[in-house]
């Protein structure tokens, strides 16, 4: 399905489990060069599996540039991201969309810059929870690296893996790795505004992530002492594709405990 937000036409789809309960939706944020389709990846359908496990209805969407919803016109130019970008989808965009959807209160669970996205939402609207999966709340030079890295294989085959999952794979692309190396973004830091997050909080990150290390987590636990941690070994960026079952196991029971 589609849902238009201030004229812009996004990929909305929706996870009925077999046994729902009278219990908050989960609303899944993908990665920066994610989709709704790419949470399908090797791992199988990690969403679905955890609305299964717990019994909660589940939505995804695709946003702006991403998957099929509408792209962003002139992406390398006037349509450039800020630093701010992150914010403006936790503080404008994420708000209309669950209007739209009407659902009150969700837990939200991020990927990368969907966690940082929903760890922002979460510092300034009520939530049940809120799960974030490698999340970026300051900048590293070890995501830099990787997104340069990223940058050079783009055109030598990830262009073609990523175009399977994206209408316009350049448009999901250069939004996400413009403004990630770009001098502005060096200054991106949201550390202030995790301590402003009352819900439950789950942090999770593994020990072999290439875009991030375990001082992300250390930087929120600072000023959000409620929060919990699952630390997945042998895991990199993506948990929900490097261990889906331990992952599986430790969100359902940290949600199981929420109220």
């Amino acid at each position: 399905m589609r849902v238009v937000i201030d004229g812009v036409g996004l990929e909305v789809q929706a996870i009925r489990p077999a046994a729902p309960q009278a219990l908050a939706p989960i609303v899944f944020l993908h990665e920066g060069l994610g989709s709704v389709a790419m949470w399908r990846q090797r791992g199988g359908h990690w969403p679905a599996a955890l609305c299964a496990r717990t019994g909660r209805a589940g939505w995804m969407y695709s946003r702006r540039g991403y998957g099929a919803s509408d792209p962003i016109p002139d992406v390398r130019g006037s349509g450039r991201h800020g630093p701010d970008y992150m914010h403006r989808e936790a503080f404008d965009t994420l708000p209309r969309l669950l209007q739209a959807l009407g659902l009150q209160q969700p837990v939200l669970v991020g990927h990368s810059d969907g966690a940082t996205i929903a760890l922002l939402h979460a510092s300034q609207h009520r939530v049940a929870a809120c799960v974030a999966m490698a999340p970026h709340v300051f900048v590293e030079d070890v995501a830099l690296r990787a997104i340069a890295a990223a940058r050079d294989a783009y055109p030598l085959g990830l262009r073609e893996r990523l175009a399977r999952y994206h209408a316009d794979v350049d448009n999901a692309f250069w939004q996400w790795n413009d403004v990630w190396l770009s001098p502005a973004f060096r200054a991106f830091d949201i550390r202030a505004a995790c301590g402003r997050i009352a819900a439950p909080l789950l942090l999770v990150q593994g020990t072999d992530d290439e875009y991030g290390t375990l001082d992300q987590l250390d930087a929120i636990a600072a000023v959000a002492p409620q929060a919990q941690r699952l630390v997945l070994p042998a895991c990199g960026h993506s948990p929900h594709r490097d261990r889906p079952d331990a992952l599986l196991q430790g969100v359902s029971a940290f949600l199981d405990a929420v109220p």
